[in-house]
């Protein structure tokens, strides 16, 4: 299991169309994700976990958390070399280039959030 994760969101605002987060390890940025949040659901656009720190386990961690904060969580037009990574993470293919996650409990992670798990 990872070491403890730091995610700090920086919200869209006029510099970019879309909700940023990135991954932080021991004050170590391990990765970013891309995607769009509205309400209590994500549309996730990349998620990059950086070469040097793969295999450890951060992608996973991540999701788990963004399950913990949102209803509903599509990965965009998911790669096919990805397709394993979302299909273990619980996601089902939608038959249009995404996969999607729905939970229906618990809260949405907030803008300027940093969180620690």
């Amino acid at each position: 299991m990872p070491e403890k994760l730091t995610f700090n969101l920086i919200p869209r605002d006029e510099r970019s169309d879309f909700d940023w987060m990135n991954i932080e390890c021991e004050a170590v940025r391990v990765g970013k994700v891309r995607g769009l949040i509205d309400g209590k659901s994500l549309t996730i656009h990349s998620i990059n976990i950086f070469p040097e720190f793969e295999g450890r386990g951060y992608g996973t961690k991540t999701i788990g958390m963004f399950k913990d904060s949102f209803d509903t969580i599509v990965a965009d037009r998911v790669r096919h070399t990805a397709i394993g990574f979302w299909e273990r993470m619980g996601f089902e293919n939608n038959h249009d280039g995404n996969y999607v996650w729905k939970n229906g409990q618990q809260g949405v992670l907030t803008s300027n959030a940093k969180r620690k798990i």
